[in-house]
């Protein structure tokens, strides 16, 4: 039998392939069926330099189109099937069309595509569930989180070795905070599918005490939510007001049991948009799938909280103020590891806020902030009296702005540092009253923490038999001291707005910087579509 081969149709990979073939001289229906399988092998897999490779090191046989084989396909269709349960672009895989390609694929060559089809299809699919189905610097620029992508080509080595349901099982995300939000999109699915939550609350705001059409609607949509047990009472009675609270504590809310303008306007969110929430969250929590330490800082940004966790459990928690909301000032999004403390610090101003903020006002007053040092090339203090600040400007502004450690300093009196490109830090500050606001986005990028010698305490409690001591000890001395930590303990930046804690209900928090709307709109474009389940 001769083989014939147009070099001008083959990509090179499958070319060489080909080249062995024809060198071989062998022949025979067998061996012609057989070279036909892996030329297309060959072919479909050279833009592909993992799966090249794979199938080069196994010569190019199929891994999912024969006899033996069926519990493999079984296990990747019945796993397509149910992506959408996790929240996965399901069209992007299309396990229909694949199903029916290998009921079609009956010639050699249509096997062999098929069975690359196949594998690229597990590969994207296995890269999704693990570890998202975006890449998040592209939604948005500030979200600059390192995804733990797996290597294509191991990965689906290890496949071809392991029981194939076994492993795909095994893909998803492990943590409980996966496991939970699952539930609760389960559970908004079947909220949705029941009609969800009934008519919404009209009123600009309602308190204890009142009654009205207003407050029956308050009442009914609550107990449709689960706050408040089935009741005929028409008023706003200490049994509503509870019920209220209970639902402002898990919304992030002032629990004054007072529904208000903001209350009810998280009240009158309808449960197809909590679930959008919860689909952005899973998403979130694959690209958190990776060990995140056995004691590590969780800083939720539309939280407002930072919380020291160990071994699963939550050892401490602290309000927290964080990056306003302008495109200059919003917290990123990403993890690096904390190494040191800085008590009594100095702080070397940014050079944005330095021409931004207080070059204008040293133009109006040489002296404005007199407790600002400006520091000239060679490390010396300036005398600001023969300093002309009107003829310099943003780009030519020759100094550095440094303001030594005091209690007026803008970072208070310690601040914990994880060296990162961003320069983002948590910090101390004496502006204490924006931790008593419901919503706290008024830093420059920084995180501001309302209690920083207790959280400075629970960071020294491994390595110092008095922490609190040892740091009063620093404090007193009144100069800068840098403090390093024994074991660097990794922080997490993280934008969850839809959470499921251990205990309680799921939590929802606002969108503060409109980077849930934006990571919606991607998964829907990418092919998530949101579900009604019947219970």
């Amino acid at each position: 039998m001769s083989h014939r081969v147009s070099s001008a149709l083959l990509p090179l990979h499958a070319l060489l392939f080909a080249v062995v073939v024809l060198l071989s001289g062998l022949t025979g229906p067998a061996h012609a069926q057989s070279t036909a399988f892996k030329l297309a092998v060959a072919e479909a897999a050279a833009d592909d330099p993992a799966l090249a490779a794979f199938y080069k090191a196994r010569d190019y046989k199929g891994l999912w189109t024969t006899n033996r084989d069926r519990n493999r396909r079984s296990a990747l269709l019945k796993a397509l099937d149910k992506a959408w349960v996790h929240g996965l672009p399901e069209a992007r895989y299309d396990a229909v069309g694949l199903r029916q390609a290998f009921g079609a694929a009956k010639d050699p060559r249509a096997r062999g595509l098929l069975d690359v089809r196949a594998s690229k299809v597990f590969l994207q699919y296995a890269q999704d569930i693990q570890s998202g189905a975006l890449t998040p610097s592209r939604v948005d620029s500030a979200i600059v989180r390192a995804l733990p992508r797996r290597d294509r080509g191991e990965q689906i080595a290890a496949f071809s070795k392991s029981n194939p349901s076994r492993f795909i099982k095994a893909l998803p995300p492990s943590s409980g905070a996966y496991t939970r939000l699952l539930k609760a999109k389960l559970e908004m699915e079947k909220t949705i599918g029941a009609g969800g939550w009934g008519p919404q609350v009209k009123a600009s705001k309602l308190k204890p005490g009142q009654t009205g059409p207003a407050v029956i609607a308050l009442r009914d949509r609550l107990i449709r939510m689960g706050y408040l047990k089935r009741t005929v009472s028409a008023s706003y009675d200490a049994a509503l007001q509870v019920a209220v609270q209970k639902f402002q504590r898990d919304h992030g809310l002032a629990t004054d049991g007072v529904a208000a303008k903001i209350t009810l306007g998280e009240l009158n969110v309808e449960p197809q948009q909590r679930l959008q929430s919860i689909l952005v969250g899973l998403e979130r929590e694959r690209w958190m799938n990776f060990n995140l330490g056995k004691r590590h800082i969780m800083v939720n940004i539309p939280d407002f909280h930072a919380r020291v966790n160990e071994n699963g459990k939550e050892v401490f928690a602290t309000r927290v103020v964080v990056g306003k909301n302008t495109s200059d000032r919003r917290t990123p999004e990403f993890s690096d590891e904390m190494d040191h403390m800085v008590i009594n610090p100095t702080w070397n101003v940014p050079r944005s806020i330095a021409t931004k903020e207080y070059l204008p006002k040293f133009q109006q007053d040489p002296n404005a902030h007199s407790y600002l040092r400006l520091i000239d090339a060679s490390g010396r203090v300036v005398d600001r009296a023969s300093v002309d600040f009107t003829q310099m400007t943003a780009r030519n502004f020759p100094f550095d702005i440094k303001q030594p450690p005091s209690n007026r300093n803008a970072l208070g009196l310690v601040k914990f540092m994880f060296p990162n490109k961003h320069n983002i830090y948590l910090h101390d500050t004496p502006a204490k009253s924006l931790f008593g606001r419901e919503s706290r986005a008024y830093s420059h990028g920084c995180v501001r923490v309302a209690d920083p010698f207790d959280f400075a305490y629970e960071l020294l409690s491994k390595q110092e038999s008095n922490p609190e001591g040892f740091f009063k000890t620093q404090l007193a001395k009144g100069k800068e001291t840098w403090v390093y930590l024994d074991k660097v303990v990794p922080v997490h930046l993280v934008y969850q707005t839809a959470f499921a804690p251990a205990k309680g209900n799921v939590q929802f928090r606002r969108d503060v910087y409109g980077r849930d709307a934006k990571l919606w709109s991607a998964l829907s474009k990418a092919g998530v579509v949101p579900r009604a389940v019947q219970s």
